[in-house]
């Protein structure tokens, strides 16, 4: 891959979206990162820089605003699109509808507009597994129906996957992949990039890391009467350098598709779950750090168990995930120390 390929990263500086530049880079291709950094922080990219020993082109912007965004695509060469930025919080979206969908339909609109505008055909777009909602069967399959969302964060990831479906299907050439990530964790094996949970976090593995970490008091597991093994839910951990290898594993796919419209979905996910109990105690045995929990009553909305079928990825697109759940709490330990000698 030669490296005048150029490829926009909106929200590269985000927790996926970093480790997908440095992903990037890796391959021979040179990112180009869009963000507003209303939910990351400017310093990860000079950690970024750090990492590769190079300098990574950053501009600072709203991918809702289109003048902006075709500028980007004016002033330089941009062969296809990974589009990360959305926000992202399930429970601040049923308080916050309308910025939701405002923030995560109007900029994939307005990227898809450019890309239209300078005849950038190959989109990689970040999707969820939440699409599924609760599913009747598992493992979950890419033919798996997708259900009503249980959230407005959910719904505008499957009414963003039908707009790239509908301008798949006119006249416009597109080629494009809806990923549809299970849960990401882990971090950088540097230490320097990692998940960076501005206030409380709503998800597991930070707030594990903060409580090994002193900064919880303890980590309420949310129900232990739930019909698996353990009573506590169950779901597929992916670590967050396996998903980053699978965004430019998609883009070379993409790459190779002769048709002018082009237009699947992947499950990304390690193909296996594990309980809340298991992530606690095998964080707790990698890391040699008690981890203060207690049990509390089930939480609405919770999801009891969902798992992927992932061999689909590993069929089509050649991918599938080498670290191990041990391996992704390692290194989010690390991250989280690195976090507290920086403060």
């Amino acid at each position: 891959m030669s490296n005048s390929k150029q490829v926009l990263v909106t929200g590269g500086a985000g927790y996926i979206g970093s480790h997908t530049v440095i992903s990037l880079v890796n391959a021979g291709y040179t990112p180009v990162i869009l963000d507003n950094f209303s939910n990351s922080e400017a310093g990860v990219i000079n950690n970024l820089r750090e990492i590769l020993q190079q300098d990574i082109t950053c501009i600072e912007g709203d991918c809702c605003d289109q003048n902006m965004v075709d500028t980007v695509f004016d002033e330089n060469q941009i062969s296809g699109v990974i589009h990360f930025a959305a926000s992202k919080a399930v429970g601040e979206s049923v308080a916050k509808p309308l910025l939701y969908y405002h923030n995560n339909l109007d900029s994939l609109m307005v990227i898809l507009r450019s890309m239209k505008k300078f005849e950038v055909s190959d989109l990689v777009f970040s999707s969820s597994c939440t699409v599924y909602g609760q599913p009747e069967k598992l493992p979950v399959t890419e033919a798996t129906e997708r259900m009503p969302a249980a959230s407005p964060y959910g719904n505008t990831k499957k009414i963003c996957e039908d707009i790239i479906f509908d301008v798949v299907q006119s006249d416009m050439p597109l080629k494009a992949t809806s990923l549809r990530y299970f849960n990401p964790v882990g971090a950088h094996p540097s230490g320097k990039i990692g998940e960076l949970p501005r206030g409380i976090p709503n998800n597991l593995v930070p707030f594990v890391a903060q409580t090994a970490a002193g900064i919880r008091e303890a980590i309420t597991v949310y129900g232990d009467d739930y019909q698996t093994p353990d009573g506590t839910c169950i779901r597929d951990y992916i670590h967050v350098v396996d998903l980053a290898e699978a965004h430019v594993k998609a883009l070379d796919y993409l790459d190779q598709q002769s048709d002018r419209s082009y237009y699947d979905v992947f499950n990304l996910g390690t193909g296996q779950g594990n309980s809340v109990m298991e992530v606690i105690k095998t964080f707790e045995e990698v890391n040699h750090v008690p981890v203060n929990h207690k049990i509390g009553p089930r939480r609405s909305g919770d999801i009891e168990q969902i798992y992927a079928d992932v061999s689909k990825a590993a069929e089509v697109l050649g991918w599938r995930t080498s670290k191990t759940l041990s391996d992704a709490l390692a290194d989010t330990w690390r991250w989280q120390q690195s976090l507290m000698k920086s403060v």
